[in-house]
């Protein structure tokens, strides 16, 4: 009996002296050890950097038109040439200086539009979840009314009420893309409603917006980032369809969906016109989607252990 109780002590002296691990150094390791989240960040990371770095990195004025030099084939073709890397486009304007341009323009959209869905959803959300009753009624009948109208019909028509801009696109989006956020934040706010967290706020006297801002709204906070990238992909995506269809971002601005478009003439003859920002517009949604799964999986129970 003793040696028992000698061989339980002396494992339970050996866990005390454990080194205990940070929170850090954890998070880190599941990011390193997630290859889907590992790979979308360094592709998405690359674009961010190439588009901020764009002024410095261009061979040529994206917007200098040079019909001499129009339709000039990409490097690896055997009438490329160095000087255009990626070719020229149809009224001779570098199709590299271009490219690097429109990733500032859809990164710009995508960003921005989510932010203003999610300010939008976001509040709606939480704002049903938390009070429940008649105003988780009207809000749920919005929600419901938003889910009802598609939103590529609605945007287009809008678009040409409106007028296609790169203001009106990020605005337009902005007000279509936030369903997602106020399904999600309501549903997690009701969760997290009657937690004794936000029970013992109540009872120390804090108000209810200080409840709302510093007690529940850091704990949905690593959910709504997740919906964030998501609807990132899609704006970016919606952006392209707008300007292909000519009612988004107006030439001369080097949006990739307005690139697809104006070379949809000869993809026949010069598909590399169509190739290329057809290319890079799947890398940068697939790079989004990929960290937007990634911190998903991340947050879920089972993989935060």
């Amino acid at each position: 009996m003793s040696d028992a109780t000698s061989t339980v002590s002396t494992v339970s002296n050996a866990n005390t002296f454990l080194p205990v691990v940070p929170e850090w150094r954890r998070t880190l390791n599941r990011f390193l050890g997630h290859r889907g989240l590992l790979m979308g960040s360094i592709i998405l990371g690359l674009i961010v950097v190439l588009a901020i770095l764009a002024p410095w990195l261009v061979p040529h004025d994206p917007y200098l038109q040079n019909i001499s030099q129009r339709m000039i084939p990409p490097v690896w073709h055997e009438k490329g040439s160095w000087e255009h890397v990626f070719g020229t486009d149809k009224l001779g304007r570098d199709y590299l200086s271009r490219l690097l341009y429109g990733a500032r323009i859809s990164l710009t959209i995508g960003l921005s539009a989510a932010l203003i869905s999610g300010l939008i959803g976001t509040t709606l959300g939480v704002l049903a979840g938390y009070f429940g009753g008649r105003v988780d009624a009207v809000i749920s009948y919005i929600i419901t009314t938003r889910l009802a109208m598609p939103v590529v019909l609605v945007a287009l028509a809008m678009s040409a009420l409106v007028g296609g801009s790169l203001q009106m696109v990020i605005i337009l989006l902005g007000l279509l893309l936030w369903d997602r956020f106020a399904v999600v934040a309501r549903s997690t706010t009701q969760q997290l409603r009657d937690a004794e967290f936000i029970a013992s706020a109540k009872v120390l006297g804090a108000s209810t917006t200080y409840i709302l801002v510093r007690e529940l709204l850091p704990n949905i906070l690593s959910a709504l980032i997740v919906v964030m990238t998501l609807e990132m992909a899609h704006a970016i995506l919606l952006e392209a369809t707008l300007s292909f269809l000519g009612l988004g971002v107006q030439p001369p601005m080097p949006s990739w969906g307005l690139m697809i478009s104006e070379g949809k003439a000869y993809m026949f003859f010069k598909p590399w016109v169509i190739a290329i920002p057809g290319i890079a517009l799947m890398v940068l949604v697939l790079a989004i989607n990929l960290v937007g799964d990634g911190l998903r999986d991340m947050n879920a129970p089972e993989g935060r252990n």
